[in-house]
C-alpha cells in the first residue's frame, strides 16, 4: 500500500517563499508519477503541478514561472518550491501519485496524502 506523507507548509506573506515535500512509502515501481493538488475553503480542488519519474513536469497556467516541482526518484520523495507567493495561494496542498496518470488536469489518481495547509497573507 502507497501512503504519501507531505510537510512544509506554512504562514507566510506575500511575495515569500515556501518547499513542500512529499514522501511516498510502499513503492515499488520504478516507473511512476507524483503531484500536487490543492483545495482553498469554498473553492473546486486544482491541479498544481506534477513530475514523471522519467523527468517530466507539468504546471498549472496560474503557478508557472513561480512553482517549481521536482522529483528525487531515489528517495520516492516530491517537492514543489513556490515562489512569489501570492494570498491566493492559500489553500492545503495534498500530494498525490499514480502508476500511470501524470497530468493534473484530472483528479483520477491513485494515491492521496493528508494534505499540508498553506497560508499566505497579504
Amino acid at each position: 500500500q502507497v501512503q504519501l506523507v507531505e510537510s512544509g507548509g506554512d504562514s507566510v506573506q506575500a511575495g515569500g517563499s515556501l518547499r513542500l515535500s512529499c514522501a511516498a512509502s510502499g513503492y515499488t515501481r520504478s516507473d511512476y508519477c507524483m503531484g500536487w493538488f490543492r483545495q482553498a475553503p469554498g473553492k473546486e480542488r486544482e491541479g498544481v503541478a506534477a513530475s514523471g519519474s522519467d523527468g517530466s513536469t507539468s504546471y498549472a497556467n496560474s503557478v508557472k514561472g513561480r512553482f517549481t516541482v521536482s522529483l528525487d526518484n531515489n528517495k520516492h520523495t516530491l517537492y514543489l518550491q513556490m515562489n512569489s507567493l501570492k494570498p491566493e495561494d492559500t489553500a492545503m496542498y495534498y500530494c498525490v501519485a499514480d502508476d500511470l496518470l501524470c497530468t493534473v488536469v484530472t483528479d483520477a489518481w491513485d494515491y492521496w496524502g493528508q494534505g499540508t495547509q498553506v497560508t499566505v497573507s497579504s
